[in-house]
């Protein structure tokens, strides 16, 4: 799978024709262009289950996020997560790394288009080769910040909200039926709390041999914390309480520890991840929050 994802680069090569700049210094923290990211990352088992089959990965230095919640019996969803977000942060890790700040937008996020493709045939493969895996497959969320952007793709009802001017907003919509439920009219919000259908997803990475990746630019402006999390904490805690601990605690250090006990207070009843990524300084702004890539 490796090297057909090298074979593919091609469509989407680097440009180096322009200027050379600096290398990076390794760090736990990526300046861009003025703005400043900070991150913090944890993943608990909870307080029902015993395995974990939730996976984050974060690459500071190529300002790249990843995070994956698994399903399938034994030890599968384990295996999806784990072997997506690895994939992911490797491969397109890289391509960031060789692209060195000249791919465009467009550029970038047909490499996450082709990079995540690419982990779903691994992840499709290896469940139909192995019946220990058959069936598994793993939510998604994927984020690539660059310069005042956020490159922000997703599948499934793994979510990402940004915490903005004292306002928490969703970003992603979760692709289950119990969201196509609330579209088409049939329950309201409130209604959607106490659903048995809550946990079904209608899209997932490996269950399929195509996945699509839902993908939104957005800008990013100075002070915003940006949250991706499993379903864990967003169906253990809900968005009014998520704003008042983002509110609370000044530092991503603080909140996502606080996030994470919130989860297990209220019954720990999954496995909690989620990822926290701060815009630390940096020119603001005031354009549009997202818009999507034309197809």
């Amino acid at each position: 799978m490796i090297r057909h994802l090298r074979a593919r680069w091609s469509e989407v090569e680097p440009r180096h024709n322009r200027q050379p700049i600096a290398a990076r210094e390794e760090s736990p923290r990526l300046t861009a262009a003025a703005i400043t990211f900070e991150y913090f990352h944890a993943v608990d088992a909870g307080r029902a289950r015993s395995n974990n089959e939730d996976s984050v990965e974060v690459d500071a230095e190529n300002a790249l996020a990843v995070l994956a919640d698994g399903m399938g019996g034994y030890n599968a969803g384990e295996v999806a997560s784990t072997m997506a977000t690895s994939f992911i942060k490797t491969e397109l890790g890289r391509w960031l790394h060789e692209a060195m700040g000249h791919a465009t937008d467009t550029e970038i996020r047909r490499a996450m288009d082709i990079c995540v493709d690419n982990a779903n045939r691994a992840i499709f493969n290896a469940a139909n080769s192995n019946p220990q895996y058959a069936g598994m497959g793993t939510t998604l969320v994927v984020a690539v910040f660059r310069d005042s952007r956020l490159l922000l793709g997703h599948v499934g009802d793994s979510r990402a909200y940004r915490w903005r001017g004292g306002r928490l907003s969703q970003i992603t919509r979760d692709h289950s039926l119990l969201q196509e439920q609330i579209d088409a009219g049939l329950i309201t919000a409130e209604q959607a709390i106490f659903s048995a259908n809550k946990n079904l997803v209608t899209r997932a990475v490996g269950v399929e041999d195509t996945v699509l990746l839902e993908t939104h630019l957005h800008e990013v402006q100075m002070g915003d914390v940006y949250l991706m999390c499993s379903d864990g904490l967003s169906d253990m805690v809900d968005d009014a309480a998520i704003a008042q601990l983002l509110q609370t605690h000044e530092s991503i250090e603080s909140a996502g520890p606080a996030l994470m006990e919130a989860a297990n207070e209220a019954g720990g009843k999954d496995n909690i991840s989620l990822i926290l990524v701060r815009a630390a300084g940096g020119p603001g702004g005031t354009g549009r929050s997202w818009w999507p890539f034309k197809r």
